[in-house]
């Protein structure tokens, strides 16, 4: 009888483990599941992440670069700006740039041109505005590692104070880059390659010293300059904001709805912080899906998990052709995902 009844012990418990493995099992798969529904949540990518910047390879594969919490800058890829793979870094040790030599390489702008994937990059200590500057690399893969090719120019050789935050765009055959952070937003005209600055090109003013991070979209007959204000790097206290202005002319001058200038700090709020996520800001290029519907991704800091700046994605709209994200904030689960075929 003792035997019989130690043999049902071990049937009752045997079988409790198989329906909690079975369980458990069932859970991963229902993981696996929600990973292939329509909805993502944010963040896309949990750790830090700052400033990111977005290209697409010829065969429908994105990839990213930010500043380099992860040293030698980050490079990640995605086929639908949902999920993310750490693939590497932009620069090996051997070939880091090195104008600044105790300078981190921030904000980084990707780029394709004459064949080659061109990237610019700031370099700077906390606090060394004189100092910093803008440099630019070339890779034949976006994978890397990039070839430095040196620095643009440092503050004290533009003499614009603060020199940090490129932005490449082409216009009319001509390429020119953009940069700033706080000290007024600048352009000025490149040489055919990229590479260097024309010879004799002057710079010339754009936005107020409000701003940094300068990203422009060109859009039916309007050009929109996408810039941050506030501050970035306090953990849950940032007040980094992303806001916008628009102009019929890709040199300004920039206006907000109500015609006052971003020469004069005016602008419209385009991502601000909420109750989840605050610190909104420096966001990437914008990408139009399969289904023509337009994306941005950008940095924030999560109050549930508050160390470092994490990526964020978020559907825009375009309202009386002004570019929005749902209620101005972040949108936090059960969003609808981007559509790649």
């Amino acid at each position: 009888m003792k035997k019989l009844f130690l043999l049902l012990i071990i049937a009752t418990v045997a079988y409790a483990g198989y329906s909690c493995n079975n369980n458990d099992k069932g859970d991963t798969e229902k993981e696996n599941d929600d990973s292939k529904t329509d909805v993502y949540s944010n963040p896309v990518v949990n750790y830090s992440l700052p400033d990111p910047t977005i290209i697409r390879d010829p065969e429908g594969t994105f990839y990213l670069y930010a500043t380099e919490d992860i040293r030698n800058m980050p490079v990640h890829k995605s086929t639908n700006l949902v999920d993310w793979e750490y693939i590497g870094t932009a620069f090996t040790e051997e070939g880091r740039p090195d104008f600044e030599p105790d300078g981190g390489l921030w904000a980084p702008d990707i780029n394709f041109i004459n064949g080659k994937y061109v990237l610019y990059y700031s370099m700077s200590v906390w606090g060394g505005e004189w100092t910093c500057g803008i440099g630019v690399a070339t890779s034949e893969t976006p994978e890397g590692p990039f070839t430095d090719h040196g620095k643009l120019f440092r503050s004290n050789e533009i003499d614009v104070q603060n020199s940090i935050d490129p932005f490449f765009i082409e216009e009319d055959g001509k390429k020119y880059l953009f940069w700033g952070s706080f000290r007024g937003i600048y352009a000025i005209e490149l040489s055919d390659d990229g590479l260097t600055l024309k010879p004799g090109a002057e710079k010339q003013q754009i936005a107020g010293t409000a701003y940094e991070g300068a990203y422009i979209h060109k859009k039916n007959d309007y050009y929109y300059l996408f810039a941050s204000i506030g501050t970035c790097c306090e953990g849950i206290n940032s007040t980094y904001t992303a806001v916008v202005g628009r102009s019929q002319n890709l040199f300004g001058p920039y206006f907000d709805k109500e015609g006052n200038s971003m020469m004069d700090n005016h602008h419209e709020v385009f991502i601000r912080g909420n109750n989840r996520f605050v610190g909104t800001g420096h966001n990437s290029e914008i990408v139009t899906d399969d289904a023509g519907n337009d994306w941005v991704l950008y940095h924030a800091v999560d109050v549930k998990n508050p160390d470092g700046r994490v990526l964020m994605l978020d559907r825009i709209r375009w309202n009386n052709e002004w570019p929005e994200v749902l209620n101005d904030t972040p949108g936090v689960s059960d969003l609808e995902r981007p559509v790649f075929d």
